[in-house]
């Protein structure tokens, strides 16, 4: 199935206010957003959607404790829709929603909704570096750093399932919607890939107890590591808290930072993942500090080694 990744994510939250600053201040756009809730749209218009959590017109809440309401994924056409609709139906209710797209739940109990994609095209000139003995990859002359850059989140990138069965949410994904497995912790879950990306993933499975079942963190794409970490340093400075990071992954490869988010989950900034195509063998490996993060460091607040600068021993 042609399934292309992620399109939004749609919460119910209790302080439709406070997520509101939040996702505007991680830099995505608000689009039609009113006290009620709205849309906060990356450039190529994926998003996430808010609305409170008592709102009538959100689907209706199938996890006690997830504020996460719908997973939208996309698909390229009227044909991609049916398939997987027809694949769906087999046993399950599939809803056909006024906009188009359709709407079922998977095995393990999240809402899942399909949709003809709503991405748009954009240019985007990913982060260049040059390197000793390479070709120029960044013309002469031109500068690296802007510290007035307008940074906004590309696309939507991947979200990660706390579930209490593994291996029945992979065999959902695997055998009813044509995901695959791009690596592996043995102990943990695996990241699946769907067929209309090259994306290392665009879920993460985690076992979990059924009572914490719900989302570890949701992710856009930035352009590249400097964009991740001038975004993050910006957010702190904002006075929003991190959580982990930043650092960058081993499977996936990805640069990342997560934050505390008000939506019961952790946020991440990442940039520059693994593609992946059918040639590629999956890994595996248990969980561990050494397995999930090829490097990690700390932020601390931009200081200067002059006059009045820290003596040695005193820069942590």
């Amino acid at each position: 199935m042609n399934i292309i990744g992620l399109d939004e994510l749609v919460f119910g939250v209790e302080d439709v206010a406070g997520c509101t600053q939040f996702l505007t201040d991680y830099g995505l756009t608000p689009v039609d957003v009113t006290d009620a809730g709205g849309r906060f749209e990356a450039l190529d218009g994926t998003a996430v959607v808010i609305a409170h959590q008592d709102d009538p017109a959100l689907p209706e809440k199938t996890l006690p404790n997830c504020q996460l309401r719908k997973t939208v994924m996309a698909v390229a056409s009227h044909d991609d829709l049916d398939a997987v609709a027809n694949e769906l139906s087999k046993d399950r209710d599939v809803k056909r929603l006024q906009d188009g797209s359709i709407e079922s739940i998977d095995d393990c109990g999240f809402v899942i909704g399909f949709q003809i994609s709503v991405r748009r095209p954009i240019e985007v000139v990913g982060e260049l570096a040059n390197a000793p003995g390479a070709a120029y990859q960044r013309p002469v002359n031109h500068t690296a750093v802007n510290i007035e850059a307008d940074i906004k989140p590309k696309t939507l990138s991947h979200v990660v399932y706390f579930v209490p069965d593994v291996a029945k949410a992979e065999a959902f994904y695997a055998e009813r919607l044509g995901f695959r497995c791009t690596d592996r912790f043995a102990d943990v879950g695996p990241f699946m890939q769907p067929a209309g990306t090259l994306d290392h993933h665009t879920h993460f499975f985690i076992s979990a107890p059924p009572q914490i079942q719900g989302v570890e963190h949701f992710t856009f794409h930035f352009a590249g590591p400097t964009e991740v970490l001038q975004n993050g340093s910006r957010f702190v400075e904002k006075g929003y808290q991190a959580f982990w990071g930043p650092g960058r992954h081993v499977f996936g490869s990805n640069w990342f930072w997560y934050f505390n988010s008000p939506f019961g989950c952790h946020i991440e900034m990442d940039a520059d993942m693994d593609l992946h195509d059918e040639n590629w063998s999956p890994r595996s490996a248990n969980i561990s500090a050494d397995a999930s993060q090829a490097f990690l460091t700390q932020h601390r607040k931009k200081w200067f080694p002059g006059p009045g600068a820290p003596k040695n021993g005193d820069y942590a």
